[in-house]
């Protein structure tokens, strides 16, 4: 007999959980967003969102807000230094917004659908 995470066996009323999706994507769609030293969206809202990659071509970092709101060098999710590329973490089809310490430069991004 099958059993969940806490021993107890799958029935109708605690079934089996199954997944409607393969959780791959199938297209990859590039942007690119001048750095800005005010808040910018960074990635509208996206329900199909399967994932992201954000590359901070500038030398100056890059703060985004994985939430609504107003990304700032005080609010924000993460940092990312001139250079590097983050990942949005799996599942999140949120707003990102982003704010950069000097405006020079872009984020590459690249959303995964």
């Amino acid at each position: 007999m099958l059993r969940d995470q806490f021993g107890k066996p799958y029935t109708a009323t605690n079934p089996v959980p199954v997944s409607s999706g393969s959780g791959s994507a199938a297209t990859g769609t590039q942007t690119s967003v001048a750095a800005s030293a005010s808040d910018v969206t960074i990635l509208a809202a996206n329900e199909n969102r399967k994932g992201a990659a954000i590359y901070n071509d500038s030398s100056a970092v890059l703060y985004l807000l994985l939430a609504s709101g107003t990304s700032s060098t005080t609010n924000h999710t993460v940092q990312v230094a001139g250079g590097w590329l983050y990942e949005v973490p799996f599942g999140y089809t949120g707003v990102i917004k982003g704010i950069w310490a000097s405006a020079t430069g872009s984020a590459r991004v690249t959303e995964f659908t």
